[in-house]
């Protein structure tokens, strides 16, 4: 029997008071599904039932004990231990992971068609459930943010604090300047609703660079902070430049240089901090200056160690075959109060008279 959808009106998932009820996109996320963004968008494409019923409206709220499924699937909820009454429940611990990602590889943490899913591919060995942070198409490859922070993830992909995502996309033939200038401008792009186009949406602008040409195909880079399904194969088709290879190779902050084809480590320190600092909007506009470092490939699945710190710079030796001496900043020389030669100007006989003198012991004589 097809599940029926729900009914806006005196439906249960509409009952935000319920005990224990919290938002569906908010559940799924936290059971490791997708990002809440992606959560959202599977429910508003009709792939998400509860209790039997099909749910496309948002808000809805469950309960632990509504019975969720994702393409017929149903989806687990682990089970709570119990802890210490003082203590508390104990924090999860957070984990943020790059993943370079295949072609051929869903970026959900199930796949109805039992293909291949990014989730298949990162075993933490904590054990945390992690999900893809984004969209990645399945016949592109490249950077894959996975965490089990949802906050984070909510807002990378939010487009309010616009963190920017470069790809790399070997393009059939060569674009012109007019179709460059398009891109740069913003093209429009059909919008689909319920499997009909509807209308149309101008997409926001981007930034671009050719990298190489030829009379068969190109190499472009381009960057941008949207993240519609399919947006750059779209935007260069429209503009007559097909894409028959697709890369992301950055993300915020966050480089792929080094990371090889499957392969995943865990972000450093500075990185989780520089993409914290990006989901926050305060290097939303930022590119990736220094590129993330690999010390080694391991097998597919396997946790790569993080990189160790830079070495400190060498100072550069001297003519001599010794070492330079340390420049000295311009301002860190003290002028000298008076130029050589000139002589303190004497005082006034009025003002000498006013001078105390000093006698023996540093006593003042009257």
């Amino acid at each position: 029997m097809p599940p029926r959808a729900t009914d806006a009106g005196s439906d249960p998932l509409r009952d935000a008071s319920r005990p224990g009820a919290d938002r569906l996109q908010r559940v799924l996320a936290d059971l490791g599904v997708a990002s809440r963004r992606h959560c959202e968008d599977l429910i508003r494409e009709g792939r998400v039932e509860v209790n039997g019923e099909l749910v496309t409206d948002l808000p809805a709220w469950v309960t632990p004990e509504d019975e969720i499924r994702i393409g017929g699937r149903v989806v687990a909820r682990p089970e709570v231990k119990p802890t210490s009454k003082k203590r508390g429940k104990e924090p999860a611990r957070l984990v943020y992971v790059m993943l370079h990602k295949p072609r051929d590889t869903v970026t959900t943490a199930s796949d109805p068609e039992g293909r291949r899913t990014a989730v298949d591919l990162v075993r933490h060995p904590s054990g945390a459930r992690l999900f893809p942070v984004g969209r990645l198409d399945f016949d592109s490859q490249g950077l894959l943010l996975m965490t089990n922070d949802g906050e984070l993830a909510n807002r990378l992909t939010h487009p309010r604090y616009g963190v920017k995502k470069t790809y790399r996309a070997l393009v059939k033939g060569r674009p012109t300047e007019e179709a460059l200038r398009d891109l740069e401008k913003g093209v429009y792009l059909a919008y689909r609703k319920e499997g009909r186009t509807v209308g149309a949406e101008r997409a926001a602008p981007v930034s671009l660079r050719v990298i190489s040409s030829d009379r068969d195909r190109s190499v472009v880079e381009i960057t941008l902070a949207e993240g519609r399904n399919r947006q750059v194969r779209r935007m260069l088709a429209q503009v007559g430049c097909p894409v028959k290879r697709l890369v992301r190779v950055a993300m915020g902050p966050l480089s792929l240089r080094g990371l090889a084809i499957g392969q995943w480590r865990e972000l450093t320190r500075d990185e989780v901090r520089l993409i914290r600092a990006a989901a926050s909007g305060k290097l939303a506009g930022a590119d990736p200056k220094r590129p993330s470092r690999v010390l080694s490939t391991p097998g597919p699945g396997r946790v790569m160690a993080p990189p160790k710190a830079a070495p400190r710079p060498r100072r550069a030796p001297a003519a001599d075959g010794g070492e330079a001496s340390r420049p000295q900043p311009a301002s860190s020389a003290r002028p000298s109060r008076r130029a050589p030669g000139s002589e303190r100007p004497a005082k006034a006989e009025g003002a000498r008279k006013k001078t105390a003198k000093r006698g023996r012991g540093g006593q003042r004589e009257r």
